[in-house]
């Protein structure tokens, strides 16, 4: 172009070449091609497979957040899931404990009851299975508190038995409860029997440690640690045979002149839920008839008119 002359048509802007529609025919006839290629003789298989050999690696460090993010929630729900299985656990463990401790102390009441029932019908007197409600709050005191009371036919002075033997006797009895004083309380005394010789003594209970006390024993009585005291039933309240306690120990005391002789209870109050509260004996005895009791009444009559008839001086004479 000579120097000085000016080119009026303006260079192009963009890289000239096939137009856009035979670039898209062009493409499009290749990957009709390539697809029934592959369709029909598989020769794309090589290529996928070296496409899929070096894709490989980027795409498992591309997923990489995607499996740590579902890991880490993952972890989280299972941890949750967890801690609530183990919660679930413990309360099921609670209450299959609590179902056993029940179940074990319904057996212990059972079988309490059951011996209570085999030892009522072999009573000559009426019974009423009670429970215990709780203990006197007076710690210098040994009582139960029933309940049964006046309305369920507890009267008073009734003794209190279990399986094992005689536990104390009825002292207050209310419309709906009854107390109980335990034969290790101070103040209960019941009439005994020892089984070997036959003797007869009272046992007193305020030794301490839940033992009593034979009192006014002879020091050469013949009394031995093992030997078993049962109630007489000559008391008017406590039937025959009843197990009371057992010499514990024996301390002969010659210089004044009596025994210090310990008993343990044959009924041990420990753990005793259900007992039986028995009928005074004297309730049972029958009447003596209306003849007997008028006899009774004029005997002092009658003796002091014998007497006073031998003791009057004679008089007379012939």
């Amino acid at each position: 172009m000579p120097l000085g002359t000016l080119e009026r048509t303006p260079p192009p802007f963009f890289r000239q070449g096939p137009s856009a529609a035979t670039r898209l025919a062009f493409f499009a006839a290749l990957a009709v091609f390539l697809m029934v290629a592959d369709a029909r003789f598989t020769v794309a298989v090589p290529l996928r497979q070296a496409l899929a050999a070096v894709l490989t690696p980027l795409q498992s460090v591309a997923a990489l957040p995607a499996q740590w993010l579902f890991a880490g929630a993952g972890y989280f729900e299972g941890l949750a899931a967890a801690q609530r299985a183990e919660r679930e656990a413990r309360e099921a463990l609670v209450r299959q404990s609590q179902g056993a401790q029940r179940a074990v102390q319904l057996d212990r009441d059972n079988a309490t009851l059951r011996a209570l029932l085999d030892l009522g019908p072999a009573l000559p007197v009426r019974s009423l299975a009670a429970e215990v409600m709780y203990e006197a709050a007076d710690p210098f005191t040994h009582k139960w508190i029933l309940d049964r009371g006046s309305r369920h036919g507890v009267l008073l002075g009734a003794p209190v038995v279990d399986a094992a033997g005689v536990l104390g006797q009825v002292t207050r009895v209310y419309a709906q409860t009854s107390e109980v004083t335990l034969l290790a309380d101070r103040d209960a005394a019941i009439p005994v029997l020892n089984t070997r010789t036959s003797q007869r003594a009272a046992a007193f209970g305020g030794a301490g440690g839940g033992l009593m006390e034979l009192r006014f024993t002879s020091a050469n009585a013949d009394v031995r640690v093992g030997d078993a005291l049962v109630t007489g039933g000559l008391d008017g309240v406590y039937p025959a045979g009843l197990p009371v306690a057992t010499v514990h120990t024996v301390e002969r005391r010659a210089e004044s002149g009596f025994a210090l002789v310990t008993l343990q209870t044959a009924a041990s109050p420990d753990g005793v839920r259900f007992v039986l509260v028995l009928e005074p004996m004297h309730v049972q005895r029958p009447e003596l008839p209306a003849s007997a009791v008028q006899e009774g009444r004029d005997a002092p009559d009658t003796r002091e008119r014998r007497d006073a008839a031998i003791n009057r001086p004679r008089s007379g004479g012939r």
